[in-house]
């Protein structure tokens, strides 16, 4: 019976070896863990020896495993440029990862917005916590991510996204001295550290009321009358609240996108410049004042 290295196992070895990892590379590849296992249980029925052992907590290469991983990389690489000698070669979609705060309003119109400047790139998205877009960029799962105030170097900026405070209809603030309650994110979340940083510059009391894991948690608690919350919202109220202007007034919050590491930077630079009328075409909803 012939022997194959099929070419998909073999880009997944190739993926654990560059993204450290058996979970990332998944990530990387749009895969789930255990496809990825098979993938490697595959090569080494093949090979009939392990390519990979565990190491403490995570894993490692074996002698033989770095051994095809060396003519994994050769034959991808045949394979990827006799595809492209054809014109055959497909592109990899790229993923665009965004938090909640940014994707309702944003991704919608963004997604429209590539597609109609005729890239001839496939756009995926994913909603994550900030923390997991910045891994995800690590590991290369993530090709470019919608952050909130990066402080990372090449982060490219795209502008100002205004913040507000909306309640409930009938919620009122609480007499002083007693503190505002404010429902937030969990930490850490940046808009839960501007809404708590805004009020303390201000001398108004403050506590977390309550707090989500995600944007529809926070809306919820907030439509129930459990505190207010700031959020990003580009102008649209969400469904039940009322913005408040009764408050001491945030500063915006900057949005940039981040590219991972070899990335051509104009798939950077394009999402920034269809970002960026979005941002300045946002409406100026109603607002409660005391």
């Amino acid at each position: 019976m012939t022997k194959i290295l099929d070419i998909a196992p073999l880009r997944s070895l190739v993926a654990i070896a560059d993204c450290g990892g058996f979970q990332r590379a998944a990530d990387h590849l749009h895969l789930s863990q255990g496809a990825v296992s098979q993938h490697v249980r595959r090569l080494e029925g093949v090979v009939g020896t392990r390519l990979v052992e565990k190491h403490g907590r995570g894993s490692r290469f074996t002698v033989a495993g770095e051994r095809l991983l060396a003519h994994a990389r050769q034959v991808l690489a045949a394979h990827d440029e006799a595809l492209r000698s054809f014109g055959a070669e497909q592109a990899a979609p790229i993923t665009i990862g965004s938090t909640e705060h940014a994707a309702a309003q944003l991704l919608p119109a963004l997604a429209a917005a590539l597609e109609g400047a005729g890239t001839g790139y496939d756009f995926r998205f994913r909603i994550d916590r900030g923390t997991r877009l910045r891994e995800g960029l690590s590991s290369g799962a993530i090709d470019l991510a919608l952050m909130l105030n990066s402080d990372a170097p090449d982060a490219l900026e795209v502008g100002d996204l205004a913040l507000a405070w909306y309640s409930s209809p009938t919620w009122s603030p609480p007499a002083a001295p007693a503190p505002l309650p404010v429902v937030a994110f969990d930490s850490p979340c940046t808009l839960r550290s501007r809404a708590l940083e805004t009020l303390a510059a201000h001398g108004v009391p403050a506590t977390i009321g309550a707090e989500a894991i995600q944007l529809a948690g926070v809306q919820a608690a907030v439509g129930a009358g459990l505190g207010v919350a700031l959020m990003a919202t580009l102008g649209q109220t969400p469904a039940g609240l009322v913005r408040r202007d009764d408050l001491p007034s945030p500063a915006p919050i900057r949005l940039h996108v981040c590219a991972r590491a070899g990335l051509p930077d104009g798939v950077a630079r394009m999402t920034v410049d269809a970002l960026r009328p979005l941002l300045a075409s946002a409406p100026v909803p109603d607002a409660v004042s005391a």
